[in-house]
């Protein structure tokens, strides 16, 4: 499905799960994903909760066009979206790149949101962190997506993923790469990031139920950088799933699930 930005683009969405729920769950993408990311997660939700699942703008099936937005921006999408399903209030849960917009939902729009979940996520960027940005950065204007894959993969998988991979590395770098073909649309979206002041002032205003859920093996955000995050949010909790790394989506979903299920029937 399609729906209009507040300023005339296209934005895709799609619609899953039980339709009469009291509980809608919509799920932000990582970086160079995209709706299909969440196919391990939705099953476990489908029974007793609407799910909304979102292209950002530059990413999959939503237009490519305009120019960078930063995460206010992209959480006013968000909001379009919901206003197009005219659904008023939901869980938000958002990976990586979309727990920052998620980030950006729970300061901004707080009203629209009853539990907020941040998994693989930062407030701050620290040296380290810029490093590897600017190496992805490098490797996407010189080599394109293809030599940007190369670099990240070995960053946002553990080592235990290339032991054991869920999905063959070959198979997943085929896919994401057929995915992401428009580099100038990935360099928008990274622009985001790059520009992205400290947050953490920010996160204080955050009032709804929050969960921070991280990989004990994330080298992108080592947990240190979560625990900033956890810090900044009034009464928000953390919990570190033990020998994964960054892409929770992939390599711990048992262990994510059972952690946003328990955190959302809580009272």
């Amino acid at each position: 499905m399609i729906c209009k930005t507040t300023d005339n683009l296209n934005i895709y969405f799609e619609v899953h799960g039980n339709e009469h729920a009291k509980e809608t769950i919509v799920f932000l993408n990582g970086l160079s994903q995209s709706t299909i990311a969440w196919v391990l997660t939705t099953p476990h939700f489908k029974n007793d909760f609407r799910i909304v699942l979102i292209d950002f703008i530059f990413q999959g099936q939503s237009d490519k066009t305009g120019e960078s937005r930063n995460f206010d921006a992209h959480a006013r999408d968000v909001i379009s979206v919901l206003d197009t399903l005219k659904i008023d209030k939901v869980i938000i849960a958002g990976l990586s790149y979309g727990s920052l917009v998620a980030q950006n939902l729970g300061v901004n729009y707080s009203s629209r949101i009853s539990k907020l979940i941040l998994m693989s996520t930062f407030a701050v960027k620290t040296p380290y962190y810029e490093a590897i940005e600017l190496s992805w950065w490098r490797a996407l204007e010189y080599g394109g997506y293809g030599l940007m894959l190369d670099i990240m993969l070995p960053t946002v998988l553990s080592e235990n993923y290339f032991k054991n991979p869920l999905i063959p590395i070959d198979l997943m770098k085929q896919a994401r790469q057929e995915a992401n073909e428009d580099k100038q649309a990935l360099f928008k979206l990274m622009r985001a990031t790059k520009e992205r002041p400290d947050y953490r002032p920010e996160l204080k205003k955050i009032s709804v139920p929050t969960l921070i859920i991280q990989g004990e093996k994330d080298t992108l955000f080592p947990v240190h950088m979560a625990q900033e995050v956890a810090d900044s949010i009034p009464n928000a909790n953390l919990i570190v799933i033990p020998f994964v790394g960054h892409t929770l989506n992939l390599e711990a979903v048992p262990q994510m699930v059972k952690a946003m299920k328990d955190f959302i029937v809580a009272i």
